[in-house]
């Protein structure tokens, strides 16, 4: 990115709720670390070459430590004879409150912070800003206000930043990462480049990205993206709500999309805090389960091993990737996969996995394990809260160590979006053919602690009219039987041909604790966009 052409300000975004779990597993061991060190060892060969071209870095690499990410740098920086300024944010580690929240064994809580604060250091003169937990759009906004001088009125200017921090928080999903239709791509999504926001006055921005590199910058690629890991229209930051059913994007050239139009209102008078707890220790392992009698066969596993261990934390998924008659030995087996979770480290360790491995010579015909016996790890469980914004110390740490407080904002009445919009009667659309929902349309997935949502967008209008009259609530959960339990929302999106699903609990305690088979929910979409349904036969032809 440094190298590749001009820039004003470089974004990384380090954390997530699992990284944090991560972090606070660090911070156990060693008070002084809890930031993500991988910043250090990727800035070291580039810190020179930023400050030449006085490019800004602005990273949430600090993690639960922003002070020490700080002042590694300036060790770094000084190592390599540079002049670096470099400033923080904090406030937002309110683990000595972790009595209010109620949770047992809690290792970290971090409060959600907005972007003001790395306003502030941008504004003093900083070349590098480290901060703890801010939104992830923070990044982007943050150097907007420092840039353009916006007030906490300016919500439509907030909120546009908002969504270009949004499209640029994961880096390569927005230039054919991850995409549905990756196969279109012009290098076949080999090595997409890295996304640019060119950030205007109003908030208005335009997605592009470095001249020859990899992937592509197109209105389909802004959208999936804009449908990661978000819930209703009306999306909430600590500093704006973006409603993202005013997004406009328009083609602006080969690799550039302009996004436009973004209507914001005022922030809600509290902030997320997410709360990360030790669950215990869990393992696995997987059983080989070729030819006949499959499911006998993971029946008298989970009999036996019920017999060893005592049922308790015990669960059995079976995934039957055997075909009759198969022509290789993979093709003929299935794989059963058995998890447990434990307060008891010795009982989710070598207890039960040798348990499993005791069974090879008494049990099912054909019986073959992965991997070897192995110990127990810890896992974590994600929660989160709420807690008044001023509450919370948001606190800019300038280069010369002076220490300014960011004030919360003004409380103001926020418009929510209403829930699960179903249409109720379909149209009419000719005849039809068998075919799979990909055919038609893209989908982008994602995790929100023990929540996940599927976002599904038509590649054109007429398209979209099938797709918000005919994918209901009810039809996708007959699409996907493991929602059919569960409370799932539904919200349309015309302006990005799109209706976005949120499916609750269907990742149970969070991805550190999930024993799903994609814990984090990446691949739902597809599995989605798998299924076959009647599709118009217009549109296929």
């Amino acid at each position: 990115m440094l190298d590749g052409g001009e820039l004003d300000v470089l974004t990384g975004d380090y954390l997530a709720e699992l990284t944090m779990l991560i972090l606070g597993r660090d911070r156990l061991k060693d008070p002084a670390t809890g930031y993500a060190k991988t910043f250090l060892r990727q800035l070291e060969p580039v810190l020179g070459t930023a400050l030449q071209r006085r490019v800004k870095l602005v990273t949430n690499a600090g993690g639960l430590n922003p002070a020490g990410l700080a002042d590694a740098i300036r060790q770094l920086a000084a190592r390599l004879g540079l002049d670096a300024s470099v400033a923080h944010v904090e406030g937002d580690d309110v683990i000595a409150r972790a009595a209010e929240f109620d949770v047992r064994q809690p290792l970290t809580a971090n409060a959600y912070l907005g972007a003001f604060g790395i306003a502030e250091c941008l504004t003093a003169g900083a070349d590098i800003v480290v901060t703890g937990r801010v939104t992830d759009a923070s990044l982007v906004v943050g150097p907007g206000i420092a840039r353009f001088g916006w007030t906490r009125a300016d919500l439509d200017a907030l909120a546009g930043a908002t969504v270009a921090g949004h499209v640029l928080e994961c880096g390569a999903q927005a230039t054919g990462g991850n995409f549905a239709f990756f196969t279109e791509l012009p290098d076949g999504g080999r090595r997409p480049g890295f996304p640019i926001a060119e950030l205007h006055p109003d908030g208005s921005a335009v997605i592009t990205k470095h001249p020859g590199t990899g992937g592509a910058v197109t209105v389909e690629t802004v959208t999936a993206q804009l449908l990661y890991e978000i819930a209703a229209p009306a999306y909430p930051g600590p500093d704006v709500v973006a409603d993202f059913a005013s997004i406009r994007l328009t083609p602006d050239g080969p690799d550039r999309v302009r996004i436009d139009g973004v209507r914001g209102g005022p922030p809600p008078d509290t902030l997320k805090v997410g709360v990360n707890a030790l669950g215990g220790f869990r393992n696995a392992m997987t059983f080989v389960l070729c030819g006949l009698d499959i499911e006998a066969k993971a029946a008298l596993v989970r009999a036996q091993l019920e017999d060893a261990l005592g049922p308790d934390g015990l669960e059995f998924a079976l995934a039957r990737t055997d075909h009759p008659d198969a022509g290789d030995e993979p093709a003929a087996s299935a794989l059963l996969t058995v998890h447990v979770r434990d307060a008891d480290p010795k009982r989710a360790g070598r207890t039960f996995s040798q348990a499993a491995v005791e069974l090879a010579l008494a049990s099912y015909p054909g019986l073959a394990l992965t991997a070897p016996p192995g110990d127990a790890t810890p896992f974590g469980i994600f929660t989160s809260f709420a807690v008044p914004q001023d509450s919370v110390p948001h606190v800019a740490v300038l280069p010369d160590g002076t220490r300014r407080p960011v004030n919360a904002p003004q409380p103001q009445k926020m418009v929510i979006s209403p829930k699960n919009q179903d249409a109720s009667a379909s149209g009419f659309f000719g005849q039809t053919v068998k075919a799979p929902l990909g055919r038609l349309f893209g989908a982008r997935s994602g995790d929100k602690g023990g929540d996940a949502n599927i976002g599904v967008w038509a590649r054109e209008e007429r398209a979209y009219a099938w797709l918000r009259t005919e994918l209901t609530t009810e039809r996708l959960k007959q699409l996907l039987p493991e929602a059919a339990p569960l409370d799932v929302e539904r919200y349309e999106l015309p302006n990005l041909n799109a209706v976005n699903f949120v499916i609750h609990g269907i990742l149970g305690e969070g991805v550190a604790a999930s024993t799903r088979f994609d814990p984090q929910g990446k691949a739902l979409g597809e599995w989605l966009r798998s299924r076959v349904v009647d599709l118009p036969e217009e549109f296929l032809a």
